[in-house]
């Protein structure tokens, strides 16, 4: 079939790879080029290099409204629009394919629609997630689904490794999805039908205040908060200095320790190469963190090189 894959992030790679050995790829609809790192330099999105590399015409567009990009769509003649990690689109764009707008997203719906599925399933504790296939329509992430595939979370897997997880299997439910379509064998479901009268969590955008620590809460849900958001964009935690200072630290990596907390939720002590936190009920050990304008190191390093003031913690 002729497609056209629109999609910006890593996450959309394999499955732009994977498509492009085995269908037409078209064209490439990615996110413009944007200033980036200290120079501000313009840099591409890894779509646009996979596609580049794959020898794939990219269509950036500042505007997704804007009647001479949907002219240049229809240009295309595309039977289908793939989508993996990209915008919203408006009607005009996700109706214009003959066979329709397929999306890859990654949860298994109707559970975390939104932004940030990855990271909330984990923040939220889950034991298992994974990846839908649907056809677009005009509610985000409502469509109805054509393929879903499980993948288990790991009890101390983070966002980063299940996204990397998530990534490779998406590619290969997504042709599996396109080739039903090519064959008129693709049947959507509607979503009420996957979720019964059931609320479902959602996956809102995470903003900064999403990822403050609340020491207050369980050993176990600080735990799940912390590799929720791990490595990107990451937990964090403040403490003062002696002089007033309010020091930030990002939390990369901790893990339950089993033991009652001995002391009031943020409380504190390193002992050795190791720092225990105590929290609402039962404490964490901290594996890796990050202080401001230093990398991402393990603990032990880190309280060989920094002595905590006394009395010293961690902000609930």
């Amino acid at each position: 079939m002729r497609i056209i894959f629109m999609g910006t992030p890593e996450f959309a790679v394999p499955a732009l790879n994977t498509l492009a050995e085995h269908h037409d790829v078209a064209a490439v609809v990615t996110a413009p080029d944007k200033p980036a790192g200290r120079g501000k330099k313009l840099g591409e999105s890894a779509v646009k290099k996979a596609a580049a590399a794959a020898g794939i015409p990219v269509l950036q567009p500042l505007k997704l409204k804007d009647p001479v990009f949907h002219k240049e769509l229809e240009a295309y003649a595309a039977d289908l629009f793939v989508v993996v990690a990209f915008r919203m689109l408006p009607e005009a764009v996700w109706a214009m394919p003959p066979k329709g707008t397929i999306n890859l997203h990654g949860s298994l719906l109707p559970a975390y629609r939104g932004a940030a599925p990855i990271n909330r399933a984990i923040m939220n504790g889950e034991k298992e997630t994974g990846l839908t296939t649907f056809f677009i329509e005009r509610d985000i992430d409502t469509g109805a689904v054509i393929d879903r595939a499980t993948l288990p979370i790991g009890t101390d897997e983070n966002a980063g490794s299940l996204h990397d997880r998530m990534m490779e299997r998406g590619a290969s439910l997504l042709l599996n999805t396109v080739n039903k379509i090519e064959s008129g064998k693709a049947e959507g479901q509607p979503q009420d039908a996957l979720s019964g009268k059931e609320p479902q969590p959602s996956a809102p955008k995470i903003f900064r205040d999403d990822c403050r620590i609340d020491w207050s809460r369980s050993a176990t849900e600080v735990h799940n908060h912390i590799r929720g958001l791990s490595p990107y964009p990451s937990a964090f935690t403040e403490f003062t200095e002696k002089d007033g200072t309010i020091i930030p630290l990002k939390i990369h990596t901790a893990r339950l320790t089993n033991t009652p907390a001995t002391g009031a939720p943020g409380s504190f002590f390193p002992e050795g190469d190791t720092l225990t936190v105590n929290t609402g009920e039962g404490q964490i050990s901290v594996i890796e963190l990050q202080a401001p304008g230093k990398k991402r190191m393990a603990t032990a390093d880190y309280l060989r090189g920094y002595t905590f003031p006394a009395n010293a913690t961690f902000t609930a």
